[in-house]
């Protein structure tokens, strides 16, 4: 069976984390939450720190959420979140989304956010999922999609990071613009019965502009990814340097919005 090939391209520094502990059920798995019934059983995969975990957990009070990743230590916090908010139903494991070690059959639910567009081989993935999911169960997935991202005012600097960010994360075997992909590899991989939609981040008010203008400023230079970047020899440190002053400039503006498009996926197994 397929193993992970692909690199997690942001890597797990504190300008990454402040993105991922700002997920929650809500804002990133609001096209699942209808289906959910109390009495589920959730694998959560690529949960990262754990955020959207725990709101999945107080969700199905009478179920039981796992939560995976393929980083332990980062399961470490996620363990931390749960034990902060009293959730008793979460238990958190490493594991591999091309092979998971579970029987089949295992959940009602199996959810991944932000996971397909890091993976090697993102159909063997859902496969995977299909495998553990009860029949009549649920796969949700959600991811961005790149390619879309827009923004205002215009900024060649940011021009230029979109461009390297995409080639950097192909080089290391993901696909950034996985969201409008979702359908097309649900259907390779043997799924029928699929809802696709698609909703946005919207970054736009002083606040939000500056978080996320400043998060990405400092994962430009300080992350996983940009070591990558440089060790690939698709950009220099100097030029990483320049991309992050034009994500200040940007995130300065009082008229700056940008906007983050996702797929999603629905899928009755």
């Amino acid at each position: 069976m397929s193993k992970e090939t692909a690199v997690y391209t942001h890597g797990h520094h504190a300008s990454v984390l402040r993105s991922h502990t700002r997920r929650t059920a809500a804002n990133s798995a609001g096209y699942l939450l209808d289906s959910l019934k109390p009495h589920m059983q959730i694998l959560d995969i690529g949960c990262g720190p754990g955020t959207i975990t725990a709101d999945l957990a107080e969700l199905v009070p009478d179920g039981r959420v796992i939560g995976v990743d393929m980083a332990p230590a980062i399961l470490e916090q996620a363990r931390a979140l749960a034990a902060e908010r009293s959730l008793a139903n979460t238990d958190f494991a490493v594991a591999d989304v091309h092979a998971l070690d579970y029987p089949d059959d295992s959940f009602c639910v199996v959810h991944a956010h932000q996971v397909l567009q890091h993976v090697g081989d993102p159909v063997q993935a859902l496969r995977e999922m299909r495998r553990v999911t009860k029949p009549n169960g649920i796969i949700a997935v959600r991811d961005a999609d790149y390619g879309a991202f827009t923004w205002s005012p215009a900024s060649p600097g940011l021009d230029r990071w979109l461009e390297l960010y995409r080639r950097v994360a192909r080089a290391n075997g993901g696909e950034p613009d996985a969201g409008r992909r979702l359908l097309s590899w649900a259907q390779q991989a043997g799924l029928t019965d699929i809802t696709a939609t698609a909703t946005n981040w919207v970054f736009a008010t002083p606040e939000e502009r500056d978080w996320w203008s400043g998060l990405w400023a400092e994962r430009t230079t300080a992350s996983r990814y940009a070591h990558l970047a440089v060790e690939g020899g698709h950009t220099t440190p100097e030029q990483l340097s320049e991309i992050a002053d034009a994500w200040r400039e940007w995130g300065a503006r009082g008229d700056a919005w940008f906007m983050v498009p996702h797929g999603e996926i629905l899928c009755r197994v």
